[in-house]
């Protein structure tokens, strides 16, 4: 094992993580999806198996991926917000709605903590863009 393996390996509490995270959707077409996460968030596709109707695409966040599986029914229905830090929301969601990406009403703001917008992808998931606003945080990466 090498030192960034057993580093990213290390155990800290009941289970021993490897460093990476995969959050799966479902999707009502991968391919269209592929390209929608591609295309407006800069995901970069790492595989598809197509057989299988999933995808993996690789975020800019280091050790997460998202994975959108093809099924025949999607009926998003609360359940987990990814929720991606950005360093200037006006920017990103501005980017987003010239796509016709659909959002949640305003950018709301926590005073002093932090700037959220609330967004959905072709088939309704929610996802999230957040800013960090303390000084503390903000050096960390949204």
């Amino acid at each position: 094992m090498s030192v960034d393996q057993s580093s990213a390996a290390q155990q800290t509490g009941p289970i021993a993580y490897a460093g990476h995270m995969t959050a799966a959707i479902g999707v009502s077409d991968m391919e269209r999806s592929r390209r929608w996460f591609q295309e407006l968030l800069g995901f970069e596709p790492i595989y598809t198996l197509a057989d299988w109707g999933w995808c993996e695409l690789r975020t800019s966040i280091p050790g997460v991926n998202l994975g959108i599986g093809q099924e025949q029914t999607v009926a998003p229905q609360g359940g987990a917000t990814l929720t991606f830090g950005v360093t200037d929301i006006a920017a990103a969601r501005a980017h987003l709605e010239r796509n016709d990406v659909r959002f949640d009403g305003d950018t709301r703001e926590i005073e002093g903590m932090v700037r959220l917008a609330t967004f959905y992808d072709l088939d309704g998931n929610t996802f999230m863009l957040a800013q960090r606003l303390d000084a503390d945080q903000a050096g960390r990466g949204g």
